[in-house]
This record gives C-alpha cells, structure tokens and sequence, in this order.
C-alpha cells in the first residue's frame, strides 16, 4: 500500500467516525506515547501543542513553539501510528488568510486526516479574531485543503472564547460555531464547556455538523462518553490532559526522591521490558 493509499484511507476512515455515534480522540505528544494509544483500541488520535510545548521546555505558545517544530512533531506522530491524526494546529501559524492557507498546506503533507484552526491571536490585548477575519482564516484554510491531493482531510474551527476569558464567552462561541459551519469548516469545538446545557446548545447550534467536545473534570464529574453522545456529541479530545497526567507522575516522584533521598517513588513504573517489548514490535 503506498503512502498515498494509506493516508486516504485514514482521511474516509476519520470521516466516518464523525457520521454517527460517540467516539473518543486521545492526544499523544510524541511517537512513543502515540504507539502506546494505538495499541490500546482508539479509533484515532490528535496531537497536543501544549504536549509538544512542554517537552521541548518551551510554554504552549504559538509565539515561541515554530510552525516547523509543530510541522515536525505532527509528521513523527503519523508515522507512528496506523490510526488516522487529527493535528493540533493552534491559530494556522499566520495573522493573514494567505499565510493561514500556506501552514495548511504544509500540515496536509505531513498525512493528516484533519486540523484544527482555532480564532485565537494570541494578543492579550484584543485576545480573539475579529468575526470577519476569523472567517476568512476559516475559508482559507478550507480553499487549502480543497485544493489540496487530499481533499476530505477534516477541518474542525475553534472558538477560544472560554479559554482566553471572553467576557460572555458562549454568545462568541454561538455566534461563531454556525459561521464556521457556513465557511467551510466540518467539525465545531469550543474548548472550555463545562455543564449539560453549553454542550447541548452548541450542538444544537453547529446541526447538522459534529461537535468536539474537550474533557474536563468540571464538577460535577458527569462527562462521559455516554453522556456527551446522548447530547450529540461526536468527539471528545483530551487537549493536553495526558501530557500533564505524565508530566504529574515524573514530578511527584522526582520531589519525593529529592526531599527524602530515597527512592520508594521508583516503585510501580512501568517495567523495562514491557516498554522495550511495546517498541520493540515497531522495528
């Protein structure tokens, strides 16, 4: 099967899985944690520039994490993984349309099934896009992909609005989802929903498209996936909750070794062999 082949068929294989039903999309950050889910039974998985951010010791910003770093972490993933990836692709790497439309190109040929652009400026001053250039940054990256070897390679379109504390964040998020539908995108996110209502509203508001939902351990802890597919939902990712959950067990370990001088923190990891064994059956 050549490469071409294999690609498409992550492209229909995606596509289906935003149809019907629920399903959900870990975020692995690196090859070794993207080999580690596919063997595990998701259906797909998305990258993380939160997850790519932290491991090369920068912060989860468009502004310090580069377009090729990204470009790079998203083609490593890819190739370790014969599940279709959905990339992570922060604000397009580009203020204008134009530029938007160039990054998309690039991330098409790293083999992706699907990306996301989100409307965030990364400007604590004027934090989002405004609608119309949020729209056009939509469409150009429709035209990019449209244009493109591999034409049905999802686009998802994301309002930041919880996440870069709008005031009234939903009547952003409902204004803009449907916008986005109406400019090409085919699956809406809104990261930051947190109770029934927000999430049944938006899928209200982005029908007939599928809706992606991120985790959140919002109280109460009613997100499942049974209850977010009875509300509609079609996707649930987890942004860089994996990431933080590693990066959690390596620093209660590494205080507790350095405050006690003894290495009872060691105990329960993971042993060598099934490590080496999981990688090894990629050679």
């Amino acid at each position: 099967m050549t490469t071409t082949t294999a690609s498409d068929e992550k492209v229909r294989a995606f596509r289906s899985l935003h149809e019907s039903g629920c399903f959900i999309l870990p975020n692995p950050w690196d090859a070794g944690s993207a080999v580690a889910l596919s063997r595990m039974g998701f259906k797909a998985l998305a990258t993380s520039s939160a997850g790519l951010a932290f491991t090369l010791g920068k912060p989860d910003s468009a502004a310090v994490l580069s377009r090729d770093e990204t470009l790079a972490n998203i083609a490593d993933i890819v190739s370790a993984s014969e599940l279709p990836v959905n990339a992570d692709f922060q604000a397009g790497y580009g203020k204008t349309p134009d530029k938007v439309a160039e990054s998309v190109r690039l991330c098409v040929e790293t083999g992706v099934a699907g990306l996301s652009i989100e409307d965030a400026t990364g400007d604590d001053a004027s934090p989002l896009y405004s609608f119309d250039v949020a729209l056009d940054r939509i469409r150009a990256a429709r035209a990019a992909i449209d244009a493109s070897s591999r034409p049905g390679v999802v686009l998802t379109a994301r309002c930041e609005a919880f996440l870069v504390g709008a005031d009234d964040p939903m009547s952003f998020v409902m204004e803009r989802l449907p916008a986005f539908s109406e400019a090409g995108a085919d699956c809406l996110y809104a990261p930051g929903l947190s109770t029934r209502e927000q999430v049944e509203a938006v899928v209200q508001a982005a029908h007939p498209k599928p809706v992606n939902v991120l985790a959140s351990l919002s109280e109460p802890r009613w997100m499942t996936l049974e209850s977010l597919g009875e509300l509609g939902v079609r996707r649930i990712s987890m942004g860089s909750a994996l990431a933080r959950t590693a990066w959690t067990g390596f620093l209660n370990a590494a205080r507790e070794i350095r405050a006690s001088e003894e290495f009872e923190a060691l105990a329960g990891g993971t042993s060598f062999d099934e490590l080496n064994e999981m990688f090894a059956a990629r050679v």
